[in-house]
């Protein structure tokens, strides 16, 4: 019996990935039967729970099924909301961790790959099973070094001018990290194939535009949506689109409630993962019109 990640069908829907001891249980549970179409690696096929052996015991021979569901491959092109789920203990030791290490800046490059790597893991794509990340901190060492040794340089000469201008240099480095990220991804051990085509000028335009708009109380949660939006839109390398759904009012109640919470300091786990999961939901995979 494989080890997993297994997928199964429900409707039109593909679930997954899961664990063996998940499916065990929702097969317990009541939720798949001997009559759900299951899927993992080294099957050629998707199969009904009650034709693959020691799965469901005590199955008698089912008589032929509907059509079988599409193969969750790397290829596969469904369509639909992403989704993400982590343990509030694992995030908050790993989180607490990557605070600590940040704080020493040498480690930072290492500390933030281990990070993305088990946090990337936890998101949940249609038709992108087992998605990874696979970026290695010597790909950033050189460029968050330099800026770093620029940083230092140049409050050393005690320029405000100079100092003002490390902002800039500090947003490429944001965008730089942006390019680097969509590119490492990948989805059953093979890369994506994605890159990020926003351009360096339209991600200075779109922070400037965001700084500016908290002048306005609430005006920034729209201008934040709409950044999402053309985030989005530039995920280049997959013949699915990326669309943001979320508005700027359903964006600005969360964050309000977000900030209420975290100021009492031990909700902030709970809290972060609720916002990630109502982004990633907002977060819709659809085919491209021509």
């Amino acid at each position: 019996m494989a080890n997993g990640p297994w997928f199964y069908a429900e409707g039109d829907k593909q679930l997954g990935p899961y664990s063996e001891a998940e499916l065990r249980d929702f097969i317990a549970r009541g939720m798949i039967t001997a009559a759900t179409f299951v899927w993992t690696q080294g099957m050629s096929g998707w199969l009904r729970a009650g034709d693959i052996p020691g799965l469901i015991p005590n199955v008698s021979p089912l008589p032929p099924g509907p059509p079988v569901p599409a193969q969750p491959a790397s290829g596969s092109m469904r369509s639909g909301s992403l989704s993400i789920d982590f343990g509030i203990w694992d995030f908050t030791w790993r989180t607490l961790v990557w605070v600590i290490c940040s704080a020493f800046v040498i480690p930072v490059p290492w500390i933030l790959v281990w990070y993305l790597k088990w946090l990337v893991p936890c998101v949940q794509v249609p038709g992108r099973p087992n998605l990874s990340f696979e970026g290695t901190a010597m790909t950033v060492v050189p460029w968050f070094f330099g800026a770093f040794v620029l940083f230092v340089a140049v409050g050393m000469t005690g320029s405000e001018w100079l100092n003002n201008l490390m902002i800039l240099v500090q947003m490429a480095l944001y965008w730089l990290f942006i390019k680097w990220f969509v590119a490492s991804l990948a989805s059953n051990g093979q890369p994506l194939g994605l890159s990020f085509s926003g351009s360096i000028w339209a991600y200075l335009g779109w922070t400037i535009l965001s700084i500016v708009s908290i002048v306005t109380i609430i005006g920034w949660a729209w201008v934040y949506v709409a950044w999402v939006r053309w985030f989005c839109r530039n995920i280049q390398g997959t013949r699915r689109e990326v669309v943001f759904n979320g508005s700027g009012l359903e964006f600005l109640w969360r964050a309000i409630v977000f900030v209420i919470a975290a100021s009492f300091i031990i909700p902030i786990p709970w809290m972060y993962r609720w916002m990630m999961r109502w982004m990633l939901e907002q977060t819709e995979l659809v085919e491209r019109t021509a």
